[in-house]
């Protein structure tokens, strides 16, 4: 519990065998009420690590993708009645000690949701961001918050906390299953109004870490400018996106 509130860790993994339990270890229990593992049809040893560790885990009987994962993550953590849902990856790549910092920025009532931005701080370059990703993320990001109107350090990271208000309104199952799901949500959000907060968090690149390959990168940054221009169609009423309607598709089952 923080402040009252019941705050649940949800681990979107897929093949997180080898740092599942790195992971695990460091989310703080003084914090957190329940963390919950999704596995998105994985073909390594995630699920066996997860159930070695007790730890709640919905299985995927095929891969939905990353953005796919997540809604199940959302969705399943809604159900086990949290307020504040922060998403870890459990590829050990961003630090859970953090929680505490990212969760009690939605605590506070002050923000809706909040980020753990590996730019605040420039850790990204130290923890071993290659050049290509960094100079890729400080342009994407410059892009998006003049065209947005936000002031955000990034827009890409995959550690995120949100309260159950703006789970249950953003018309999250309009989104990509893919990698882009993060930045729709992040334009989902400035776009319906919710306050976005942010924390500077340490970031690791390593071997074990997941990261998208370079084909895959340019596939997101292109999903990046088309959702930048949809948000921007959108706000100047020449335009219709699913992604952007109060009537779009919301997590189903909550």
């Amino acid at each position: 519990m923080l402040a009252g509130q019941k705050v649940v860790v949800v681990m979107p993994a897929y093949n997180a065998a080898l740092t599942l339990e790195r992971t695990y270890r460091d989310v703080p229990p003084d914090v957190v009420d329940e963390v919950l593992v999704v596995d998105d049809a994985s073909h390594d040893d995630t699920v066996a690590v997860a159930r070695g560790l007790k730890l709640p885990c919905f299985l995927h009987e095929r891969n939905l993708g990353y953005g796919g994962n997540q809604k199940t993550c959302y969705r399943e953590a809604l159900k086990l009645g949290a307020d504040i849902v922060v998403m870890v990856h459990p590829d050990y790549q961003y630090s859970p000690k953090i929680i505490p910092a990212l969760a009690g920025l939605v605590a506070s009532g002050e923000y809706d949701l909040a980020i753990g931005s590996r730019i605040l701080g420039g850790g990204a370059r130290r923890g071993g961001m290659p050049f290509y990703k960094y100079l890729a993320n400080r342009l994407l990001t410059a892009i998006q918050n003049l065209l947005v109107g936000a002031k955000l350090s990034e827009y890409h990271t995959g550690f995120r906390a949100f309260s159950r208000r703006v789970l249950t309104t953003l018309p999250l199952r309009e989104n990509s299953d893919d990698f882009v799901f993060d930045n729709e949500m992040l334009a989902q959000a400035i776009f319906f109004g919710f306050r976005v907060g942010e924390v500077s968090c340490p970031t690791r690149y390593f071997p074990e870490a997941s990261s998208i390959n370079f084909p895959r990168s340019v596939r997101y940054g292109l999903g990046v400018l088309i959702t930048t221009a949809k948000f921007v169609l959108e706000k100047l009423g020449l335009a219709r996106f699913r992604i952007f309607s109060p009537t779009g598709r919301r997590l189903e089952g909550i």
